[in-house]
């Protein structure tokens, strides 16, 4: 027979679920926040108490998308009444769209949206891809100075970024990669890499040894005991680090702000200038950072069966 759960125990229980409960809504309380100011309308973005119940618009996501200006003088009906409800939106806001003969004119968002994915997608398969290999080797192999190593690789984490954002910035201006992709794919490359090495030598460490020593007796090389005993078995720990090393290149600011301008730029140091015309225009802000965490969000949810037990799967030493 199961046991039964006494008093004292179920009362803990529900303590420990309305616990997490109330931690989880602190925690998501910030999204709402984002989410909610991205479809309210701009004069409700600061009200004062805050405005819990509204009708939403996607006024802010269509001025996220286009190139406007302000109104110099009011619009003509005849223009307003044949303008698509898209159009009118804007104008209602005292704005026009710019636009090239009759397609509006795209704002620099969804380039700098694309920058962010390629130089985020980039780097974390180079980081993950060069710090599984190095993890291996220092986990199979007996390397002379195998700790200092290891603190030499961890010690490119000690500074924070912004203190040496001035140094790599004179440093890629002399060798012409300011305002590049190859330049932030190297960067955000190598400061993911020790965070890589030193994660994926736990998974290593756990892995058995046994395994490859009973494909190298049936005749595998080393590399092919790699490939198909030891990269299935890290699986998890691969998928684990691939999403901290994205999170962390995906949110960097600094080094995007300083070393880019234009071809180059990345979604953070962006979004904050869309500050639009007269105040400060929270609901596009707000509008262009909702998007810029779909991304994160969906990559994680897809990796989540192995994130939870790759977290901890180096944790405990034999």
């Amino acid at each position: 027979m199961a046991a039964v759960a006494s008093p004292t125990a179920r009362i803990g229980n529900r303590i420990a679920i309305v616990a997490v409960i109330i931690v989880t809504l602190i925690f998501l309380s910030p999204i709402y926040w984002i989410a909610s100011t991205a479809f309210k309308p701009r004069a409700l973005a600061t009200t004062v108490p805050p405005t819990v119940l509204f009708q939403p618009e996607v006024t802010a996501f269509i001025k996220l998308f286009t190139k406007r200006v302000q109104l110099t003088k009011p619009v003509d009906p005849e223009v307003y009444a044949k303008a698509p409800w898209w159009e009118q939106r804007i104008y209602d806001g005292g704005e026009r769209v710019l636009k090239i003969g009759t397609k509006p004119q795209l704002s620099a968002y969804p380039s700098r949206f694309m920058n962010s994915l390629i130089t985020a997608i980039t780097s974390t398969v180079l980081a993950v891809g060069m710090g599984t290999f190095t993890a291996y080797g220092f986990s199979r192999f007996k390397i002379a100075g195998e700790q200092d190593l290891l603190f030499f690789i961890l010690s490119t984490r000690m500074l924070p970024p912004v203190v040496v954002a001035i140094p790599m910035f004179l440093m890629y201006r002399v060798v012409g990669l300011t305002d590049t992709h190859i330049g932030l794919i190297i960067l955000y490359t190598a400061f993911n890499l020790s965070f890589s090495v030193w994660l994926m030598k736990g998974f290593m460490d756990e892995i058995p040894k046994e395994y490859e020593e009973a494909a190298l007796v049936d005749g595998y090389t080393r590399m092919q005991a790699f490939f198909k005993i030891v990269l299935p078995e890290a699986t998890t720990g691969i998928a684990a680090t691939a999403v901290f090393c994205f999170i962390i290149a995906w949110n960097e600011y600094a080094f995007a702000l300083i070393l880019t301008n234009r071809e180059a730029q990345t979604a953070p140091p962006f979004i904050p200038a869309q500050i639009g015309s007269g105040l400060t225009d929270w609901t596009t802000i707000a509008a262009g950072t909702f998007l810029f965490l779909l991304p994160v969000a969906i990559f994680t949810f897809l990796l989540r069966g192995h994130l939870l037990r790759g977290v901890t799967f180096g944790a405990i030493r034999k």
